[in-house]
């Protein structure tokens, strides 16, 4: 898989246009661009932006995942003039902008009901439910006319409304050849259009035509080993033993919609440990950064899922600016980027790896060195650091530190320290 050239290194951004300000429009979320961009970040996730189904809604303002029509703008959130604003705006700071696309299912009163009846599977003579989401409408990929419509209806927004990919809701519950067919037909029309599948299976990034992936089981081993239900040895096994392909992207995240909704912020989920848990989504090997609406200002807030919940107040503080020198980390770094088809990553052994995970990331000329105490117990950390011994600069204490070929030193509980080399 060959990915666009500004993936490899990239952050993105989740968008809930509904929840991110007070009007909760395209409008209002356009001002918020200008930030973004300043902390760093380099693309755009809007959520599901389409009209939303009134039959079975749920809430007042119903799930973003229940499309009624595919090819429209949610009066809610603004108009097609607003979309496309927002779209130049973003190109015109350097970020690209990725629309949610949810190809599973649609709304149960959608526009494809009544035109297409034959693009649904059913069941006692209704369209039928999938999943239990007693507001959606579940098409039939048996039906290859479902397949055209379904490009059909991104090629609208690629060609016209320069949009540059997608995230795909529920990708697993759709056929793989589909989304083979669908990648390889945007990408005539795109080269560089970029495809993250909200799912972890290989096929997907193997034939699927999917740039990235979500990390889901990477993001509950984190959970677990914040709350010591398990320790750092099982969040090590993973990335050892993942058994996705090399060259793909692992989404990289603390908190997303789905998890803030129906699991808590980070600070629920992750309590002290959630520094260090961001921090390890940007160190991760082949990590892909996210950041969801509200984190970069350390929002400790579930929004509702179904109704309008805006931040009430939006002030850039010490959250913001710890995320921009994670991004900085990040891009500055050509050893942290992601999507090579070989492995940059080394771990330096150490006599504590129920709680030490120390790693080296390392390409031509760059060095970046992460050592984390997973744990809440002080440690006597001792290890041995052979060829990676040393001048570095201590990226957050912001200045130079020595590394010695014998450490042993005391770390504090989820404590962490990393190391940046330039030759």
């Amino acid at each position: 898989m060959i990915h666009p050239a500004w993936s490899h290194k990239a952050v993105i951004y989740e968008m809930n246009v509904r929840q991110l300000t007070k009007a909760g429009t395209l409008r209002a979320a356009q001002k918020r661009l200008k930030g973004l961009h300043e902390m760093g970040i380099d693309a755009i996730w809007l959520m599901p932006i389409h009209p939303v189904g009134e039959e079975a809604r749920k809430g007042t303002l119903g799930s973003y995942y229940s499309v009624r029509d595919y090819c429209a703008v949610s009066p809610d959130l603004g108009t097609l003039a607003d979309l496309d604003a927002f779209v130049a705006e973003a190109h015109r700071l350097g970020m690209k902008v990725l629309l949610d696309w949810v190809a599973n299912h649609t709304a149960r009163d959608a526009r494809w009901i009544t035109e297409h009846p034959d693009w649904y599977e059913y069941e006692d003579g209704a369209p039928k439910i999938p999943c239990g989401w007693t507001d959606t409408a579940k098409l039939d990929y048996t039906n290859t006319a479902v397949w055209q419509g379904q490009v059909d209806a991104m090629r609208f927004w690629v060609e016209e409304h320069a949009i540059d990919g997608f995230r795909c809701d529920m990708a697993m519950l759709v056929p793989t050849e589909f989304w083979c067919y669908a990648s390889c037909s945007l990408r005539r029309l795109k080269p560089d259009l970029f495809m993250l599948s909200e799912a972890e299976e290989v096929p997907l990034c193997c034939v699927g035509g999917f740039n990235a992936y979500y990390g889901w089981r990477q993001h509950h081993l984190m959970n677990d080993v914040a709350q010591q239900n398990l320790r750092v040895t099982a969040l090590r096994d993973y990335l050892y033993h993942d058994g996705m392909p090399q060259s793909a992207l692992r989404l990289s995240f603390t908190s997303n919609h789905d998890e803030n909704s129906w699991n808590g912020t980070e600070f629920t989920r992750m309590g002290a440990a959630h520094e260090i848990m961001s921090l390890f989504t940007f160190v991760v090997p082949n990590g892909l950064p996210l950041l969801y609406t509200g984190q970069e200002i350390g929002y400790d807030h579930v929004f509702a899922f179904f109704d309008r919940d805006p931040i009430p107040v939006y002030r850039r503080n010490k959250f913001t600016k710890r995320y921009a020198q994670l991004i900085a980390l990040h891009h500055d770094n050509p050893a942290l980027w992601a999507g090579g088809e070989e492995r940059n990553w080394v771990e330096i052994r150490n006599n504590a790896e129920d709680c030490l995970m120390i790693l080296v990331r390392e390409t031509e000329g760059n060095r970046v060195i992460a050592v984390m105490n997973f744990s809440p117990y002080t440690i006597q950390a001792e290890y041995n650091t052979g060829i990676y011994a040393g001048r570095y600069r201590d990226y957050f204490a912001e200045k130079e530190y020595t590394l010695p070929t014998e450490v042993s030193e005391v770390m504090g509980p989820w404590e962490y320290r990393v190391l940046v080399q330039n030759r």
